[in-house]
């Protein structure tokens, strides 16, 4: 049987069909655990990092020796975050990977914090002395309070349990500063699934534990008090705010469809640019 790919995932179908299921037995594992087992950060860590260790050739691994993705990925990102930095500012990034961003803005700010929950990825890393690397349980967010301008994520709400997304979130809120910013970026469950599962699934049943559409993260933000939203709308590195409002709407219109649909449409590069989930909340 043939299998669909994710966008840039030019894998054989061996190796996708190998992933997806060495990932669904793995995220069946934290999404029937208890949080008393998530919360000592075994579970979490030694999960992700079995999956690294059986799928060598997964992209979080292999995309660190490709100069060109690298450098493609960190302008994109840059993009968004960019105009949030300054010189005397503290930054923190939550789920860095590769550590690649936070290494690169380490130059360009005071701090540098990056929170995960393995340290394989960055193992061989060289780091400027304003950077430090914190492993966590994926929930804690060990830093004292109102310290942190810029909080950052990318690609990580969607992996935690649904359990715990509020209590990150939490944590997060807790650590910056009067007037701080959190830059949020997920996913929209919308035009998913967006983790390995795409292959052969409508749902997300590897790593992303829970897809998110923007209504629902939404509302997580304001429950746990971030007191302004706004949305961000783009591609590649250009970025621009855009009406929350508009994006939900979008998401109730395209709902009604059935999945081939959603997909098709939904994972056009004009769909993403606006459905794509760039929340920034602040304190």
């Amino acid at each position: 049987m043939g299998y669909r790919h994710l966008k840039g995932d030019d894998r054989p179908d061996d190796q996708i069909r190998e992933h997806y299921l060495i990932e669904v037995v793995l995220a069946d594992q934290l999404r029937q655990s208890s949080k008393e087992e998530r919360l000592p950060g075994k579970l979490y860590t030694a999960l992700y990092d079995e999956l690294y260790r059986r799928v060598p050739h997964h992209q979080q691994l292999t995309r660190k020796v490709s100069v060109e993705s690298t450098t493609k990925t960190l302008k994109w990102q840059y993009g968004m975050i960019g105009r949030f930095l300054r010189e005397d500012a503290t930054f923190l990034e939550i789920g860095p990977g590769d550590c690649a961003l936070s290494l690169k803005v380490a130059p360009l700010v005071k701090k540098v914090f990056a929170v995960d929950i393995s340290s394989i990825v960055t193992e061989h890393a060289s780091v400027p002395s304003n950077f430090k690397l914190i492993l966590s349980d994926g929930c804690n967010i060990p830093l004292p309070g109102n310290s942190i301008d810029i909080a950052y994520s990318n690609q990580l709400m969607e992996h935690l349990h649904p359990e715990d997304a509020r209590e990150q979130l939490q944590h997060i809120y807790n650590v910056l500063k009067p007037g701080g910013r959190y830059v949020c970026i997920t996913p929209n469950k919308t035009n998913g699934p967006w983790d390995i599962s795409y292959c052969c699934e409508e749902t997300a049943r590897g790593f992303h534990l829970k897809e998110y559409s923007m209504h629902e993260l939404m509302q997580i933000f304001k429950s746990v008090g971030f007191r302004k939203l706004s949305a961000y709308a783009g591609a590649r590195g250009y970025y621009a705010r855009f009406p929350i409002s508009f994006v939900v709407w979008l998401e109730q219109q395209l709902s009604h469809f059935p999945f081939w649909i959603r997909a098709g449409i939904g994972r056009s590069l004009m769909f993403r640019a606006i459905l794509g989930i760039r929340l920034v909340g602040v304190k």
